[in-house]
């Protein structure tokens, strides 16, 4: 059956893949975005899109809709912590204003871009939902707090809910009508793109923080998962949310890539040299992410099946190439 969807934030990375996965299943997707860090060639054809800031959401729901993906949301880490208000009046006051234009639209179904932020610096791998969150910047604060906003409006006021934590992103969606979705980030600071970008030869060389952790060749091993997979998660968690209940799932692959892996791997699919300098370690990294993705699997029936990184890289070198 179709519905009718409002996509915050759509015109960025996540959400426009997101909203193109909407409109390829059918369904009718209205895009809200103040373009503050979204691009409006990444709106999907096929979408409505309103140039507007989630603060003012009332403005356009109404009970037509059937629900709402809430991705438009101040992301930076490092700007965070420089800039907290900010994080606080986009993150968590734009959330506050959009559950309550929910409320009075009576639309009662979310699906909310939470992260893996939340969890801070843990303790063990892989992550799991019960495991305490303690983020460790007011970017992942913010989020944390929303999350628990939801809470509070699903038993309260029969919302039904589900925010996804993302562990991290990469890739793009690339469609077979031609159409291209992928990360363009200003400034850029996750690390396939910027690894790309040395490829690409407008990078000089690739900072590798830190060489000497716990892990097999002494550098990061981060969970990626592929923004294709990511988006089909969504659309299983629309079907998945239950009036009264949020519902918290953690979206990776449950596998770990280390930082050097990933340059090889750059390397093999580019067939570009990619130098590397070594730099200290930055704090707050922790030596691994990984998550464990079985909530997801069990509530929303979700199962990634683009893992493979080369083929995550492959799909980012695509989109890089056609800026």
């Amino acid at each position: 059956m179709s519905g009718k969807y409002l996509v915050t934030g759509g015109a960025g990375y996540v959400g426009s893949v997101v909203a193109a996965h909407l409109l390829a299943a059918g369904h009718t997707v209205t895009v809200l975005d103040d373009l503050s860090t979204g691009f409006r060639e990444g709106v999907p054809a096929g979408a409505e899109f309103i140039e507007g800031r989630v603060q003012d959401a009332a403005k356009w729901l109404d009970p037509s809709y059937d629900a709402v993906l809430h991705f438009a949301a101040c992301s930076q880490v490092g700007e965070s912590v420089v800039r907290p208000e900010k994080y606080w009046d986009n993150n968590v006051g734009g959330s506050m204003a959009l559950l309550t234009a929910m409320r009075e639209a009576n639309v009662r179904t979310l699906v909310f871009s939470s992260t893996a932020a939340t969890y801070g610096e843990p303790a063990g791998s892989p992550i799991r939902e019960t495991d305490p969150t303690a983020p460790t910047s007011p970017y992942g604060a913010s989020k944390l707090a929303v999350d628990h906003m939801i809470t509070g409006e699903a038993a309260a006021h029969g919302l039904g809910a589900v925010s996804l934590r993302y562990f991290n992103v990469a890739g793009a969606h690339l469609t077979p009508e031609g159409a291209a979705y992928g990360e363009r980030h200003d400034p850029e600071s996750h690390l396939i793109p910027l690894v790309l970008q040395v490829a690409q030869g407008s990078r000089d060389a690739i900072s590798v923080f830190g060489d000497d952790y716990p892990t097999p060749d002494g550098t990061c091993v981060r969970d990626y998962i592929h923004v294709a997979d990511l988006a089909d998660a969504h659309l299983l968690a629309l079907a998945a949310a239950t009036p009264g209940e949020h519902l918290i799932c953690n979206l990776g692959n449950g596998n770990g890539f280390s930082v050097r892996e990933v340059i090889e791997t750059v390397r093999e699919v580019t067939g570009h040299p990619v130098p590397e300098v070594a730099a200290e370690r930055r704090a707050g990294d922790p030596a691994v992410l990984v998550a464990s993705a079985d909530t997801a699997r069990a509530r929303l029936g979700w199962n990634p099946t683009r893992a493979d990184l080369a083929g995550i890289v492959a799909d980012a070198w695509a989109f890089a190439r056609r800026k």
